[in-house]
């Protein structure tokens, strides 16, 4: 099956719980059409570059997923439907990398990229 990473952003007045909760939510769903989450990380309150709904903040939350196309296109359309979700990306990728994302990596693991 296909491999993509998901990044969505819950609104800001949610709590961490309630969008830790959306992982399993929208990993339930792609599991009731044949996929599934192979990790996830929620990257915490960020703040954003520009206000999307009024809101300045927002919660991150990266999934990685092995899922055919039409589980990832129910679960792109249930997370556009859902409130407490402003914003969706979605890359498919040939392999998944091992270990935590860049966001999540100390700045000292993440080498000089001021080269």
């Amino acid at each position: 099956m296909p491999l993509y990473e998901h990044v969505f952003i819950a609104r800001q007045d949610i709590s961490n719980s309630q969008a830790e909760s959306l992982i399993g939510h929208f990993g339930d769903i792609l599991e009731d059409n044949d996929g599934s989450v192979v990790a996830s990380e929620y990257w915490g309150l960020k703040k954003m570059a520009y206000k999307i709904n009024k809101n300045r903040k927002g919660h991150y939350i990266f999934l990685r997923t092995d899922a055919p196309p039409s589980a990832v296109s129910e679960m792109e359309r249930l997370m556009r439907l859902h409130d407490d979700v402003m914003r969706v990306l979605t890359i498919r990728v040939d392999k998944h990398s091992d270990g935590p994302s860049i966001m999540m990596q100390k700045r000292e693991d993440r080498g000089d990229r001021r080269r």
